[in-house]
């Protein structure tokens, strides 16, 4: 079963700070390295301060349960130029108010075309 949850635009940003900031739609999602953890999102209850816009476009967000050629987790997918999708796992769902961080993992799985 595929379900979307939610789909709207994204902005992947560099802060004057030198960090990442993915907006999907308004909402900010620090995005980080945590050694022996890999990659992380945590929800930002503020904005920050934008210094260079590094991607933007479409995104899709889909539950995933009981695909043959899938993994059973949220997929994120980011469009790039030309039609293309780059799909990521959300390990334990996007980062919320309540449970601000989650694992993120770059797959080749692609649910959009």
């Amino acid at each position: 079963m595929l379900k979307l949850l939610k789909a709207g635009n994204y902005r992947l940003v560099g802060t004057k700070d030198y960090k990442l900031i993915l907006y999907l739609d308004e909402q900010g999602y620090y995005w980080n390295y945590a050694p022996r953890i890999g990659e992380l999102l945590t929800f930002s209850k503020h904005p920050h301060a934008q210094r260079h816009i590094l991607a933007l476009g479409a995104y899709r967000l889909y539950d995933v349960k009981d695909e043959m050629e899938l993994v059973d987790l949220n997929h994120l997918e980011l469009s790039l130029e030309g039609h293309k999708w780059q799909g990521y796992l959300l390990l334990t769902g996007l980062p919320n108010a309540k449970k601000i961080r989650s694992r993120i993992e770059p797959t080749e799985e692609v649910i959009s075309t």
